[in-house]
């Protein structure tokens, strides 16, 4: 069984959940969906009646909720308290609070134990905006996947179910500020991370990339264990600014 831990960072729209699906299933790991655990959090609040934007009154109720996440790239689920949750948490009220309520020191501390133990001994992909830098910082591969700003509002819309691209991408660019800008564990680029830029490759070609990262780390790490010879170098790229190949124009995730 893999003991693998595959890290994905990156911002909404990037394609994330896509891709770290895509990868999961293609290589039989386990997958891990750390914004819908925080999403699910800020729904139990909205629904409990706490005060979103008092950091206080969210730290004194977070240990009350049940999160549970499943790990099946191809039908993840995530409950609280025991509901089904996954339609609820993309409701516009939970995109509205979900920024204030991640920025809360003690959701952070509550939901970093639950992945951790989500994690357990790997063999799991996992997607968020700190994986990278704090809830997996030993993870053997560390990926973070960007877009522009209007492919992001694209996609997001189309999931959406054809919301304005314009509103949509204001509302991208405003939750990237806060992300990015939180004193605990902000959105950023791993030390060590692969940077994908996703804007102009399909999704198969983003998953490609991953794969191909994680299966050249599992062949060295095979070397070490075996006395074999590793990859050679020209196979595994050591730029963690541009990927693996030169970008196509048939699409994106």
């Amino acid at each position: 069984m893999s003991t693998i831990v595959v890290a994905i960072d990156g911002p909404s729209g990037s394609g994330k959940s896509s891709t770290s699906r895509g990868v999961a299933d293609r290589l039989g790991l386990r997958y891990l969906d750390t914004g819908a655990q925080f999403r699910a959090i800020t729904w139990w609040l909205l629904r409990e009646g706490v005060d979103i934007h008092d950091p206080e009154a969210v730290a004194a109720r977070v240990g009350e909720a049940e999160i549970e996440s499943g790990t099946d790239p191809l039908a993840p689920t995530i409950t609280a308290d025991g509901e089904d949750v996954s339609v609820a948490i993309r409701s516009e009220a939970v995109n509205a609070a979900v920024s204030p309520v991640s920025a809360v020191p003690e959701v952070r501390t509550r939901l970093l134990q639950l992945q951790r133990e989500a994690i357990g001994e790997g063999g799991i992909v996992v997607e968020g905006r700190d994986i990278g830098s704090v809830v997996a910082p030993d993870a053997q591969v560390k990926v973070y996947l960007s877009a522009d700003p209007e492919a992001r509002a694209v996609r997001r819309a189309l999931e959406e179910g054809g919301s304005d691209v314009s509103a949509t991408q204001e509302s991208l660019l405003a939750r990237d500020r806060i992300d990015s800008s939180r004193t605990t564990a902000p959105l950023t680029m791993a030390e060590g991370a692969v940077h994908i830029d996703t804007t102009m490759f399909t999704l198969d070609e983003v998953i490609d990339q991953v794969v191909a990262l994680v299966e050249a780390v599992e062949a060295v790490e095979a070397s070490a264990r075996t006395g074999r010879a590793p990859l050679p170098a020209s196979q595994i790229d050591d730029d963690p600014d541009t990927g693996f190949v030169e970008p196509s124009t048939t699409g994106a995730p």
